[in-house]
């Protein structure tokens, strides 16, 4: 019998069961034999690619049978189990159960180790929800040991958060819940400490529709099988140890499921937590210290302190909380806290300043000295009518005049520096395998012009330093046709397209024998496929078809010289007089002709009409004439009435471009929008498009506008690209401005690129304020942005420096924006106007808004109408 052919037939088969028999009755020379073998065999096994690996970690328990069971020392069976490729279980529970059998053979306190190492190592889980869903990887093992053994959970949060996601996921399946769980007794004081445990009591809550395991821990302590004070005291450390408020939120959500008596709430610690506590943890305190207070619980100076306390609070919610307790709590209590009310006298609300006005000058009797003096010290900074009122109360108020705002400068941020070029094959080879599925496009063109370089000065050097990659990588060495260094063929994107070029350097046959299977299935089509990635595509299938040929050429044309992705055009002349007579690749010329600035130094013409190749005549003639003229591009929108259509789809921002007749086939492509295309199925080819057109702003916007779904609330990489256009050259105008206006009322990093965008523009003087306002005016009546976000984003702008921008802005918005007679104001319109006071103000603008007069003059004190005022007093002359 040779053991290792027995245990390896057993885990290729997947028969655990049989296989945890097999190696309990194994002798220790059949161990030692297997031992030997088994980290050799996973580490060739390992080399096969993604399918190998993927296969591997369906197998996994029976590798991790075979380790534990032989393997000796117990570091390397730790380091065994521990293994990436091998800690992904379909069932850990029944893998820890075979595990700890087989090891019941060994000394206690061997197994005692081992459990103290496999708990050091874990690591709670990380990204999307449902690589959560399995838990903590090799939690089970080490639980089972550690119950096995007898010995105290190890400290630390890992184990803790562990058992939690293990209660989850077996609620979740419909197993046993905390009722009879060995380590509920050891771990629930350790609950309210570990960090980490809030994720999964959140995902408890939200995938259970019964009661939740905090629910269920409420109900074990109404009937005392759970000490009641270990849970409130537990939380009310956990609310002093504070942290984020999604680390607190499960526990102030099971603070309300035990309800303590007032006599349980721990008043004074509660008072503490107000000036500090994440908002879900503050309110919580407020409602438990009004119950106290209800109860004779809250004395006067706590009171006190607990009012100013949220006064303080930035949340209007709990700052009108502060107030409305202070209204109706009687004085000479109340008069107690009146200094509160003078921090609410600087807030932006003016319904609620009005309300602190009111209620200091009904308590002015009961206040004491510290609080008058703080009150007419606030006071000084009210407008005049309510310093009146509060004078009336508390005697005179001399005015202070407002400190004058100070505008920030703004400044053009520079785009990280190109690159060196690749010094060696070598070099280049490492870069070529770091590339990931996404890589950037500086990156792709850097390894794109490495690859035709080093080639061209040595392709047998080139071939050599890729062959050990071409035979590692390459999953299925016997069908060529499929896969190019572990990538397959048919996929969309650059990645792929650059290991093709570099298989047709050390392999040519074999890339030849690629190129004709994809020219023949259906699976390869371009179809879909958006005209400036088609170049991008054209580029590159160029330089495989070159070096399949067997041929190499000097340099590419197109190799960017810039970070915006523009070509010298000194550099472009050079490169072609390398050439010679020879004509260049045509895809790279016609890139290389779109990344030329627009400004080029005249007598550099007197060099390109010397170039002897067709090519080089093309170009003398571009320089002569100044390139191609500037097309009109505008944008309308369109709307489809279809059930079958969602309303995120039923609303498209059509870009129209209007180019000058006469273009090259080739470049009318790429500037007519055609119609046709409509849903972009590969979002990060946007990152390419402001390198292949870098000085033609405006068009590449057109084509990031054309992109469907237009609306989005998450990242969006056309917003990324539009930061990184905004450092190119050319006209902007109707499509930049409603590309910008749609990013600013994105959420998350979008709309923190389109801000890049828009400061990058102002800094540089390019800013289309008047587009950008009939843009933002459109968009937020056809409901295509959310107004209250594209303000925000707004105000940032001003904070920033771009002021003057801002208020050119929302000069010709907010016309647009404001209600007619009779009408009611959109909702967020008061914050909208107050970022155009802020604006005007900075900018030292005078003017008239159309309608605004008339709004200014309404009644009311609503935060509309004040803003209104303000606004209105600052533009007028």
């Amino acid at each position: 019998m040779n053991p290792w052919q027995e245990v390896l037939d057993r885990i290729e088969a997947g028969d655990d069961e049989d296989l945890a028999k097999f190696l309990d009755g194994l002798s220790d020379l059949g161990r030692r034999a297997v031992a030997m073998q088994l980290p050799g065999h996973l580490a060739e096994e390992l080399r096969g690619g993604f399918e190998a690996r993927w296969e591997i970690e369906g197998l996994a328990p029976g590798y991790r049978l075979a380790g534990a069971a032989c393997f000796t020392g117990v570091q390397q069976v730790a380091a065994w189990l521990n293994r990436r490729e091998l800690r992904r279980l379909r069932d850990p529970e029944q893998d820890a159960n075979r595990i700890v059998s087989l090891l019941r053979r060994r000394p206690v306190e061997w197994r005692r180790d081992l459990a103290v190492r496999l708990v050091d190592r874990l690591r709670p889980p990380t990204g999307r929800t449902w690589r959560r869903m399995e838990g903590m990887p090799g939690w089970d093992l080490a639980a089972a040991l550690v119950s096995e053994t007898g010995i105290e959970p190890p400290d630390g949060d890992a184990f803790v958060v562990g058992w939690v996601w293990r209660l989850v996921l077996r609620r979740r399946r419909g197993g046993r819940g905390l009722d009879g769980d060995p380590l509920l007794g050891p771990l629930l004081p350790r609950l309210f400490q570990a960090q980490g445990v809030a994720d999964p009591l959140a995902l408890d809550e939200r995938w259970n529709t019964g009661l939740s395991i905090l629910g269920e821990l409420a109900v074990l302590a109404d009937e005392g099988r759970v000490p009641r004070g270990t849970l409130i005291d537990g939380c009310a450390g956990r609310f002093l140890t504070g942290g984020p408020a999604e680390e607190i939120a499960p526990f102030v959500r099971f603070w309300r499921l035990l309800r303590p008596e007032p006599e349980e709430i721990p008043v004074l610690d509660f008072v503490r937590l107000l000036p500090s506590a994440a908002p879900p943890l503050a309110q919580l305190a407020l409602e438990e210290l009004q119950r106290a207070e209800a109860a004779g619980l809250l004395d006067d100076e706590l009171f006190a302190e607990a009012v100013g306390s949220l006064a303080y609070r930035p949340e209007r919610k709990l700052l009108q909380s502060a107030v409305q307790w202070l209204a109706r709590t009687p004085a000479p209590r109340s008069g107690g806290a009146v200094s509160a009310l003078a921090i609410v006298f600087d807030v932006e609300t003016p319904a609620l300043r009005e309300r602190a006005v009111r209620l200091a000058v009904k308590l002015a009797p009961h206040a004491d000295d510290t609080g008058r003096e703080a009150i007419r010290e606030a006071a000084a900074r009210l407008p005049a009518d309510l310093r009146e009122r509060v004078a009336a109360a508390y005697g005179a108020i001399a005015r202070v005049e407002p400190e004058q705002p100070v505008a920030a400068v703004l400044h053009v941020p520079a785009l990280p520096a190109l690159a060196p070029p690749f010094a060696s094959p070598a070099e280049l080879v490492a870069e070529l395998r770091a590339l990931g599925w996404f890589p950037e496009p500086q990156r792709c063109e850097r390894v794109l012009a490495g690859l035709v370089e080093l080639t061209h000065r040595d392709r047998d050097g080139m071939a050599a330093a890729l062959r050990p990659w071409w035979e590692e990588s390459r999953s299925q060495p016997g069908d060529p046709n499929v896969s190019v260094f572990d990538r397959s063929g048919h996929e969309h994107g650059v990645p792929i397209l650059l290991a093709r070029c570099a298989l047709a350097v050390v392999a040519p046959e074999q890339s030849r024998q690629v190129s004709t299977s994809l020219a023949q299935t259906s699976f390869y089509h371009v179809s879909s496929e958006w005209p400036p990635q088609r170049l991008v595509r054209r580029r590159l299938e160029e330089v495989i078809a070159l070096f399949e040929r067997g041929q190499t050429i000097p340099a590419l044309l197109a190799t960017p010289t810039a970070p915006t992705g523009h070509v010298d055009a000194e550099t472009l002349v050079g490169r072609m007089e390398r050439l010679g007579e020879s004509e260049p690749l045509p895809a790279d010329f016609e890139q290389a002709l779109l990344r030329l600035p627009r400004h080029i130094d005249p007598e550099l013409l007197v060099r390109a009409e010397k170039l002897p190749s067709q090519a080089g005549r093309a170009l003398a003639a571009w320089l002569r004439d100044g390139g191609w003229p500037d097309p009109a591009v505008d944008w309308e929108l369109h709307k489809e009435s279809s059930p079958y259509v969602s309303r995120s789809w039923s609303r498209q921002l059509r870009p129209k471009v209007v180019p000058a007749a006469g273009l090259p086939d080739w470049l009318a492509e790429l500037w007519v929008i055609n119609p046709q295309y409509t849903y972009l199925s590969y979002p990060r080819d946007a990152l390419w498009w402001p390198m292949i057109m870098p000085s033609h702003r405006e068009i590449v916007t057109a084509w990031l506008v054309r992109c469907r779904p237009w609306v989005s609330s998450s990242n969006d990489f056309r917003m990324e690209a539009l930061a990184t256009l905004a450092h190119g050259e050319g006209p902007v105008g109707a499509a930049t401005a409603v590309a910008i206006a749609g990013g600013l009322g994105h959420r998350r990093d979008a709309q923190r690129a389109a801000a890049d965008a828009a400061l990058t523009l102002a800094a540089r003087g390019q800013f289309p304020a008047a587009d950008l306002g009939w843009a933002v005016a459109e968009l937020i009546r056809h409901e295509l942005v959310v107004l209250k976000r594209i303000t925000a984003a707004l105000g940032d702008l001003t904070a920033a420096g771009a002021h003057a921008e801002v208020w050119r802005t929302l000069a010709v918005a907010l016309p647009l924006l404001l209600p007619g007679p009779g009408e009611r104001p959109r909702a967020g319109l008061g914050e909208l106007l107050g970022v155009t006071a802020r604006a005007a103000v900075l900018a030292g603008a005078k003017g008239e808004i159309f309608g605004l007069a008339e709004m200014a003059a309404r009644k009311g004190s609503s935060l509309v109408l004040h803003e209104a005022r303000r606004l209105y007093e600052a533009i007028s002359p």
